[in-house]
């Protein structure tokens, strides 16, 4: 169509007809004028209206799904990082009941042998000092922790400090092949000389060959002159083995360290020994027996079992 003054005019006549439409239909309302016309084109363009509205909706759908997927990775991604700050937090707090628990005893030790003691964490396994059994506490010569003082913990014997700087100690423990401790035996008094095997029970040679020894029977520090390196009455072990060929100067027992060394954490070291030898009396309880249940059975004969027992006494009459 050429651009004439009759094509200009025509184009304004349509676009004031559609005003005055669109006027006319909003104030109408439903009862619009052209209400009849608007349904009769849904009626014409309902059906080509869906089947774009079913070949965009995928589209659309997948774009939703994708953006909602997001969403819920976030909220699930949230979920977990509360999720596993809940289970440290529970980790944390079990480990500090733990380790409360591991001070406690500890406490208990050191109050009931009165040992003055110095409480430290183990911070690290092994030293460049080239020991094969050593731990590294965060106590040091700041702390008053000198060189040969007794280390132990809730359970019992730790090992030695041997190397000390200013704000960290090495400690030998009892296991290591270059550690040996004097150690006395519970109720006879026997003496002998433990050394460690590594992860393999204590060796402990018994001064006296002829000595009673039973497995079962615990051990504790005889104590140092001048109570260094160890102070007397630290639980050792007990006995698992004994070495059934026992001479007549020496017998070898072997004992199970009542501290398991691979699972150190909470350790004293003695900074001020006991007035007086506390002897056994730091040593756990010994645990009650399980006494062994007896059975009485008791049987009751059968009639039928009577009348064949009087048939047998008649017979024999």
């Amino acid at each position: 169509m050429r651009d004439t003054k009759e094509s200009r005019l025509l184009l304004v006549l349509l676009i004031a007809i559609a005003f005055a439409l669109i006027t006319v239909d909003i104030r109408g309302g439903e009862d619009s004028p052209v209400d009849g016309a608007r349904q009769a084109a849904a009626s014409v363009f309902g059906p080509v209206e869906n089947g774009v509205a079913s070949a965009v909706d995928p589209v659309g759908n997948a774009i939703g799904a994708v953006r909602d997927s997001g969403e819920r990775h976030d909220r699930i991604a949230a979920l977990q990082q509360e999720n596993t700050a809940l289970k440290q937090k529970l980790g944390s707090d079990d480990r500090n009941r733990s380790r409360v628990r591991e001070l406690d005893s500890m406490l208990k030790k050191a109050g009931t042998g009165q040992y003055g003691i110095k409480g430290a964490e183990v911070i690290a396994i092994g030293a460049a000092q080239g020991f094969s059994w050593t731990v590294t506490i965060d106590a040091g010569a700041d702390d008053g922790i000198r060189r040969d003082m007794t280390v132990l913990n809730g359970d019992g014997l730790v090992g030695r400090v041997t190397t000390v700087g200013p704000g960290t100690a090495t400690v030998l423990l009892a296991n290591d092949p270059d550690f040996t401790v004097g150690t006395r035996m519970e109720k006879t008094d026997e003496l002998g000389f433990a050394t460690g095997q590594g992860d393999r029970p204590l060796a402990v040679q018994l001064l006296n060959g002829k000595a009673k020894v039973r497995t079962g029977d615990r051990l504790v520090t005889f104590g140092s002159s001048k109570d260094k390196p160890f102070v007397p009455g630290v639980p050792v072990g007990t006995v698992v083995r004994v070495d059934p060929s026992g001479g007549d100067l020496t017998r070898t027992v072997y004992v199970r360290p009542f501290v398991g060394f691979t699972k150190l954490d909470i350790v004293g070291v003695v900074v001020q020994a006991p007035r007086e030898d506390p002897r056994d009396t730091v040593l756990p309880a010994k645990p009650k027996p399980t006494p062994t249940p007896t059975v009485t059975v008791t049987v009751t004969p059968s009639p039928t079992a009577g009348a064949d027992v009087g048939q047998i006494v008649d017979e024999q009459r």
